[in-house]
This record gives structure tokens, sequence and C-alpha cells, in this order.
């Protein structure tokens, strides 16, 4: 059971004193059977009042109130967790959903409807018959298509690491051939949407101790996947970026339907955008 220290630094410097407006911090890990969450420290500059609540998908989401301006903000979290979730996990998928196509129950269906639908224009349903060509049969076995149209982005798209803020639309990434590891996470969930599955967007840490994967090994990076709903098992870890199936090596920090609302740090100054001298983010994930 691996025991990972997990630092996330994020400082701004501004041209001269500015009012800082609140800011929204999603930063502390998800608790889930495969996941205990062992400690967690944020510390702030300047100091801020902070609130504590949890979203509609049950997020926890700080709020830093600021009462004095300043130059610098600097934001950082410290996070032990222990990782419990098997490298090779047996999924209980119930009989019924264990071939594709299958029909959610009533109210499954009526909790994942926004998440099973696409949420990019595709109008001429390009993403729909990319995401058709791992359909071998039907009925399919349904774990196997899954995993197929996973390591399907990987295999037929190059990870390029991007830090510039924004996410690639599905067919943008078609079209370009390469993708961050959100980018391939949207691309997937969005596939799969096409296909009915309800999917929602990851974000959160890469645990890589062998020093092999793609993502957030990269300083300054957090790593994004997705994860399905399956009847019987439950939500489902995909990353596409790693071609792997399960929450093996991933600290889940927030979930969410579209990847702009998991984004760790948003917030807002009194000023002018050329007041922003430099923005810097330092992951560290690492062995306690």
């Amino acid at each position: 059971m691996p025991a990972v220290t997990i630092t996330h630094a994020t400082r701004y410097r501004y041209r001269t004193e500015v009012p800082l407006g609140p800011h929204r911090l999603m930063l502390r890990p998800r608790e889930t059977r495969d996941l205990s969450l062992a400690s967690f420290d944020l510390e702030i500059t300047p100091k801020a009042r902070i609130d504590w609540s949890h979203d509609v998908a049950g997020n926890a989401i700080a709020t830093a109130q600021f009462d004095t301006a300043s130059e610098i903000l600097s934001i950082r979290s410290q996070t032990r967790v222990e990782l419990r979730a098997p490298v090779w996990p047996v999924f209980p998928i119930s009989a019924a959903a264990a071939s594709f196509p299958f029909a959610y129950a009533p109210d499954d269906a009526t909790d994942l409807a926004a998440l099973a639908t696409p949420q990019y224009a595709d109008a001429t349903g390009r993403l729909s018959d990319w995401a058709e060509g791992f359909v071998m049969a039907r009925p399919t076995d349904t774990l196997s298509l899954l995993t197929d149209i996973s390591n399907g982005v990987s295999a037929q798209l190059s990870y390029q690491s991007r830090e510039t803020e924004g996410t690639q639309g599905p067919l943008e990434t078609l079209d370009r051939g390469w993708g961050s590891c959100r980018d391939f996470a949207v691309l997937f969930a969005e596939a799969v949407r096409t296909l009915g599955f309800g999917a929602r967007l990851v974000s959160g840490y890469l645990y890589d101790p062998s020093g092999d994967r793609l993502g957030s090994a990269e300083g300054g990076s957090t790593h994004a996947w997705v994860e399905v709903f399956v009847p019987g098992a439950g939500w489902i870890s995909f990353d596409p970026t790693n071609r792997s199936v399960g929450s093996a090596n991933l600290v889940p920090v927030a979930v969410a339907r579209n990847i702009e609302q998991v984004a760790p740090v948003t917030g807002s100054f009194l000023g002018h955008s050329a007041d922003v001298v430099s923005m810097d983010v330092q992951v560290d994930v690492h062995d306690s």
C-alpha cells in the first residue's frame, strides 16, 4: 500500500500591489475505497479566510477571501495519501451490463443524463463514427469495448505536454493528431458518450514511481483521465494517456461533466492583464 506525498504550489507575481478577489481552490483529494487521505495542509500568502464546501459533484472546494492587496499570491497544498487500488482490478459488472449495448436502470439514467450527453458540437457525426469504429459486433463485451476505445486514443494520436491554458475539443484533437492528457481525456469521454455511456472528467495527480508513464511526470503538471459508470462496478477509471484501466497510480481531486470545471486554482484580481508578471506552478508527487 503506497504512501504518497503530493506538493502543489502556485505562485502569482504582480507589478504592483493589487486587490485580490475570491479564489476557488480544488486541491484536496477525493477519498474513495482505493484512497485514504492521511493529511492535508493548505498555506496561502497573503493571509486569507478559507471557507470549505462541496460542489454538486461532491468535490471539496476551498474559497479563499483576501482583505489586503499584495504583489504576490502564493497557494501551496501538501497532501499525504495511501493508495490501495489493485494493479490488476476485477470489476463486478452486473450481468445486465456485461454486454454492450445495454440500458441503464431508470434512476441511473436520470442521474447520469448530463454525463451521458456529448458536450461538443458534432453536426456531421464524425466523433460518433470514430467511436463506432471500435464496436466490432452487437452485442460485444462492455469492458473490452471501453478499453479498446481508451487504448485507441493513444494508439492513433501522439501525446504532447502542453502548459498553455484551455483544452482542445475532441474533433480538434483528432484533426491535429496529438494532444495532452486533458485533450485525450475529453476525446475519450465524448466518444463513449456518443455510445450512451455516462462519463465524467477527472483531474488529479499521477503517481509514477517507475518514471515510465505520461502525464504529470513533468514539473508543474496535474493529470486528467475519465471515469465511466458501469452498473455493478460503478465508476471505472480509464487513463487513455497511459492505456490503463483502474485507479492504481491515480489520485483523484475533482470530477465534473466538463474539464473546465476542475481547474485547481481559479480567481481574480482588480487590475489589468499587464499587471501579471508571472505565474508559476510546481507539482511534486513522491513516496512518503
